[in-house]
């Protein structure tokens, strides 16, 4: 998506991977790299938010950095996740209640904003330890032996589970519980069918996954790579060109 937005304008960059094994060598290994900007992932998104002498905007309230900018030497951090997740669902209606499934960065940004939406939000996570870092909000929390099921207007996973495997965001019993009782699903994993969508799909559950969140997320990335120089329509034009290929 990126390299489709430079060769549409005629920019000379490239995009690309690179494998970063230990998060506490982030900044290390931008500024060795000479990279001019990075996206951040799983599982490095608070590592990121430490390694930036600056953080702007949403990611302050987070505290997880999913995008970083090089200016003069300094790293400046920022959090496009959200935002691009909100991009992801519009189309989905009159969506009040929330459950998160998962406790990580992508689940933190998320929480945040739904809650900045007026949405009444819960989180279920395998263990407490993460949800510790949630005490602070107006959420309510559940491990996976405390959960009690209610109505939700949307479920959304935030784990990798699916990711690299056949696995589920929690238990199948759990799962079948809360799909029989939500109206949408969203998956922030993309590029396939999670074995949780699935789940939604046999259940005639109006469902997303994570190609929107991307694209989304990607336009502001891209509009803050380039300095803020470029109409986000056009990027988001160049992206989805990609995005469809």
């Amino acid at each position: 998506m990126h390299n489709s937005v430079y060769e549409t304008l005629g920019i000379k960059a490239c995009y690309t991977r690179i494998l970063l094994e230990d998060g506490s060598k982030l900044k290390e290994r931008f500024l060795h790299l000479s990279l001019s900007g990075a996206n951040i992932t799983v599982p490095h998104k608070e590592a990121a938010f430490n390694a930036c002498d600056e953080i702007r905007g949403f990611a302050k309230k987070v505290g997880v950095v999913n995008t970083i900018v090089n200016e003069n030497g300094r790293l400046v951090g920022y959090n496009t996740d959200a935002d691009g997740f909100m991009f992801a669902i519009g189309e989905f209606t009159n969506i009040k209640r929330i459950l998160v499934l998962g406790a990580g960065g992508t689940a933190k940004a998320l929480v945040q904003k739904f809650l900045d939406e007026g949405m009444e939000v819960s989180i279920l996570n395998r263990s407490q330890r993460r949800l510790e870092e949630f005490a602070s909000l107006d959420v309510t929390c559940y491990t996976w032996e405390n959960f009690q099921n209610s109505s939700f207007d949307l479920v959304v996973n935030t784990t990798s589970a699916g990711l690299e495997d056949d696995s589920l965001p929690a238990p199948k019993e759990l799962i079948d519980e809360i799909l029989s009782h939500t109206r949408y699903a969203a998956d922030a994993i993309y590029g396939k069918l999670t074995p949780f969508l699935q789940e939604a799909q046999k259940r005639s559950i109006p469902y997303k996954d994570g190609a929107d969140m991307l694209l989304g997320q990607g336009v502001l990335a891209a509009w803050l790579f380039l300095g803020k120089r470029h109409d986000k329509k056009e990027l988001e034009r160049a992206m989805r060109k990609a995005l469809l290929l």
